[in-house]
């Protein structure tokens, strides 16, 4: 068995402007990365498909999919570029960009139910995260990972699976359109208080949220995800786990305070693995949320694709 890479060349179009932390060169930082450590050859490399409409609204409503097919094909037409919210911008080939990411989601969650490869990581942008049901934000337009593990229920047909989200930001889209929904238990760290500023009270029994203080350090951090989300997870017994893979946690990524390295993400993939392999067959769908500090992020990518790969 194999771990998938999959991207597109359409993800490094997508420009928020000259400066914006979540840029094109994330990618190629990564890149840089596989092939000068060697692990590209552990990896199968595929070109993502194309999302189509029906995959994405499977978490978004009709009308904001519509709404924001309208504005991107608009742009993309006019080349010009337009702020969706403060912090969040659209440019000309921005539509191309999230119809790659979603369906490489979509298409990881294929190839690891049909037993192509054990697992799979989406290296794509823009992220999703952040996106809800009807609003794109914090650098998101569609919920990737919400969007893939809808698809593996709904459409393929899986009874159970789970959400971790390691990224130091509150997944607060995905929580928006998964709460609620018993076939899912999402799980997640991230630094509270900070942007999205949600996540400490949970909208749903489903969700397992560890707010965690800036300067917290990676072996507290590890104490906490083992009491509060392995039981969680060991309880919940998922069929298949969806890993929305941030790297900003990492001390050197100044855009926020937490103390995570690279072998704290390496420990966090592998109790994921864990978990996967005692009840998921090992189905892992993985997909690059935030991460700006472009070394921390590369050898952070670079340590949880070892360990997915099994290298």
């Amino acid at each position: 068995m194999s771990t998938a890479f999959i991207s597109h060349p359409d993800c490094r179009r997508h420009e928020m402007g000259p400066g914006h932390p979540e840029c094109p060169q994330r990618l190629d930082a990564i890149d840089d990365w596989l092939i000068a450590s060697g692990l590209d050859i552990a990896l199968t490399r595929h070109e993502a498909r194309n999302a189509r409409l029906s995959d994405v609204e499977l978490a978004h409503t009709h009308g904001y999919v519509a709404e924001i097919r309208d504005l991107l094909e608009r742009l993309a037409s006019t080349g010009e570029s337009r702020a969706v919210d403060p912090d969040t911008i659209a440019c000309p080939h921005t539509w191309a960009a999230a119809l790659r990411a979603a369906g490489a989601a979509v298409q990881a969650t294929d190839m690891v139910i049909d037993g192509q490869v054990e697992n799979a990581f989406c290296s794509v942008r823009p992220p999703g995260h952040h996106a809800t049901r009807d609003q794109s934000m914090g650098f998101c337009f569609f919920n990737n990972i919400a969007i893939a593990a809808r698809h593996a229920l709904d459409v393929r047909g899986l009874k159970r699976v789970a959400v971790v989200d390691f990224d130091v930001h509150h997944g607060n889209g995905t929580e928006d359109i998964l709460a609620g929904d018993d076939r899912v238990l999402m799980v997640g760290i991230f630094q509270d208080p900070l942007y999205p500023y949600s996540g400490a009270v949970p909208k749903g029994t489903n969700m397992v949220n560890v707010p965690i203080p800036a300067y917290t350090r990676g072996n507290e951090i590890r104490e906490m995800v083992e009491a509060m989300w392995m039981p969680a997870l060991e309880r919940f017994k998922p069929e298949m786990i969806f890993i929305s893979a941030g790297f900003d946690a990492h001390r050197e990524d100044d855009m926020a305070q937490l103390g995570l390295v690279e072998a704290d993400y390496e420990w966090f993939t592998q109790r994921i693995k864990d978990v996967a392999d005692r009840h998921a067959q090992g189905r892992i769908v993985s997909c690059l949320e935030g991460g700006y500090n472009l070394g921390a992020l590369a050898r952070s990518v670079g340590v949880h694709l070892r360990v997915l790969a099994g290298v």
